[in-house]
Parts: structure tokens; C-alpha cells; sequence
């Protein structure tokens, strides 16, 4: 349970290090478009990249913490036990989605790949996007279907 916890920790730090990157890319183009009136060359392509792979690296870090949308409005009124199974039954579900969306993401990165597609303006091969993509969705499910069958073990990992 602690690799998972270091593995979902990794992802989120890399995700925020992708996001600084985007930050300082946007601020760059910003300045250097209402000063000089010059851009960076593929800023929106970049920011669209990276923007992508830091959402699939939050999301280890997300289930790992229980941090996802819980609609409990027609649960509030039944027992913390009942509620853990309903918990538990939603971390599979979610686990097995994940599951499903890596595979359709990795078949994707593999078409993308086949067909050596890249994006317009700076021809950065989009094949790499969905293969960052494919680790982090995989962890996902992992530790959703680790927290199906040992429960909820983000603070035992802290």
C-alpha cells in the first residue's frame, strides 16, 4: 500500500511540475505578445499537451486521498458500515473504468503512433501524450481496486 501512496504521490508532483511548466509557458507568451508583440511558437499546443497528462497524473493522487465527487445526499441517513460497502463498491466500478479507459488510451497512443500523427503547429507527436497517459490510469485503478477489497488505506500511508 506504501508503493502505491509513493507512486500516487509521484504522479501528483509531476503533475504540478507539467502545470508550472504551462503556467510560465502562458505567461511568456502573454508578455511577449502585449510587449513585443512576438509568441511562443506552439504555446497552445503545449499547454493542450501537458494539460492532458497532468489530469491523468492527478488522479492516482485523487483516489488514493477519496478525493472524488460523492454525491451522499441518499446516503446520509444509513450506517457508516453500510456506507463503506457502498464505498467499496464504488471503488470498484471506478477501478474498472480506469481499467478500461488506460486500455482504450493505450490503444489510441498505439494508433497515434501507427499513423505517426503529431500536432500542427510544432509537429510534437502525439503518440507520447497518450503513453503518459497510460501509466497514471492504470495506477488509478489499481489503488481504486486496492481500496475495494482492503478499504480506504490513504491514512495508513501518510
Amino acid at each position: 500500500m506504501k508503493f502505491l501512496s509513493f507512486l500516487a504521490k509521484a504522479c501528483a508532483i509531476l503533475a504540478g511540475l507539467l502545470l508550472t511548466v504551462i503556467t510560465l509557458i502562458t505567461c511568456a507568451s502573454l508578455i511577449g505578445r502585449n510587449t513585443t508583440g512576438t509568441t511562443l511558437l506552439g504555446d497552445y499546443e503545449l499547454t493542450a499537451v501537458a494539460a492532458g497528462a497532468a489530469v491523468a497524473l492527478f488522479m492516482p493522487w485523487c483516489q488514493l486521498r477519496r478525493e472524488n465527487i460523492i454525491v451522499d445526499f441518499f446516503t446520509t441517513k444509513f450506517s457508516d458500515s453500510f456506507n463503506a460497502k457502498l464505498d467499496r463498491v464504488g471503488s470498484l466500478v471506478l477501478g474498472l473504468a480506469m481499467f478500461a479507459i488506460c486500455w482504450r488510451t493505450g490503444i489510441g497512443g498505439m494508433s497515434a503512433y501507427e499513423s505517426q500523427t503529431t500536432t500542427m503547429m510544432l509537429g510534437f507527436p502525439e503518440w507520447v501524450v497518450y503513453a503518459a497517459m497510460v501509466p497514471p490510469l492504470f495506477l488509478t485503478g489499481l489503488i481504486a481496486l486496492a481500496q475495494t477489497f482492503f478499504g480506504n488505506f490513504s491514512e495508513q500511508s501518510q
